[in-house]
């Protein structure tokens, strides 16, 4: 899950006159405190145009007469705050995404954790988008060339974002998205289509089986309560502020056992101290105490 985000310089706010509805900075602020206030993320003021786009799509959906209409709404009805949520996030992803994560789970990782004669392992992917994470996660799992046949493998991928959920839960993939992979990649984690489906791939049963999908707000209560051995918190903390980001990180730090390894985005690095882990590279960090 990610708002969306550019290089490039934020152009200036829209005249008010080209757009549909009326759209005032009293109404940039509510959106800015409800997003905060519902999913911990703090958008910078250059979003307004952004906004705009985003939430007029739900106001002509529900035919009501404008922004203030809209939240209006919102406020007598608490399941829209889904909508309103997905509206405004944007899921940015592939397989395989900051391989060296996948790759160091595969041939250190794993190989380690398994030589302590551990036989279960219990990951969470904290903002699967469409389930392109989790699944790489798993076949990450697979390609160490450890057998896990026998292994109790406990995948837990969450999202705010209904609507990606779905599409991660159905495993279903055009075949463009895999084609960056390798041949062995594509063989331990896909089933080609076929029929209606020729153009798509559908991800392996054995590895679905692993994954269990389910909607988390990060600020809310966790659906997880066993100790973990990694997280993936990737692209995610860089839209919050550093109070949030940290407090994040606290609760992370104390569900992840000690030798476990956390993973986080290439462009976020964390304040808060992190003296209880190992910095192993490029955004990874294996807690030690």
């Amino acid at each position: 899950m990610s708002i969306a985000r550019s290089g490039a310089r934020p152009l200036a706010p829209r005249d008010e006159a080209e757009r549909e509805f009326h759209f005032t900075t009293a109404d940039f602020k509510q959106v800015k405190q409800r997003i905060y206030d519902n999913a911990g993320i703090s958008l910078a003021d250059h979003k307004m145009d952004l906004v705009y786009n985003r939430l007029v799509r739900r106001i002509r959906a529900l035919n009501v007469a404008g922004f203030k209409e809209y939240f209006k709404y919102l406020d007598n009805t608490p399941d829209e705050y889904n909508n309103f949520i997905n509206a405004m996030t944007t899921n940015l992803t592939s397989f395989y995404r900051e391989s060296h994560h996948f790759e160091y789970i595969s041939n250190v990782f794993l190989p380690q954790f398994a030589k302590n004669n551990q036989r279960k392992i219990r990951i969470w992917s904290s903002a699967c988008s469409v389930g392109e994470e989790p699944y790489s996660i798993a076949i990450s799992l697979l390609e160490s060339g450890i057998n896990i046949t026998n292994w109790q493998v406990e995948i837990y991928a969450t999202d705010i974002d209904t609507n990606v959920l779905q599409t991660a839960s159905n495993a279903v993939y055009p075949m463009d998205r895999i084609e960056g992979l390798s041949i062995s990649r594509k063989k331990i984690g896909f089933l080609r289509g076929v029929g209606e489906n020729k153009n798509n791939v559908l991800v392996r049963p054995e590895i679905r089986k692993w994954i269990k999908f389910s909607q988390c707000n990060l600020m809310e209560e966790w659906p997880i309560r066993e100790p973990l051995d990694i997280i993936f918190c990737r692209n995610v903390m860089i839209y919050f502020d550093k109070e949030t980001q940290n407090r994040l990180l606290d609760r992370m730090e104390k569900l992840l056992r000690v030798g476990g390894l956390l993973c986080i985005g290439h462009s976020e690095s964390p304040s808060r101290d992190m003296s209880n882990f190992k910095i192993l590279g490029r955004t990874m960090y294996q807690k030690i105490k």
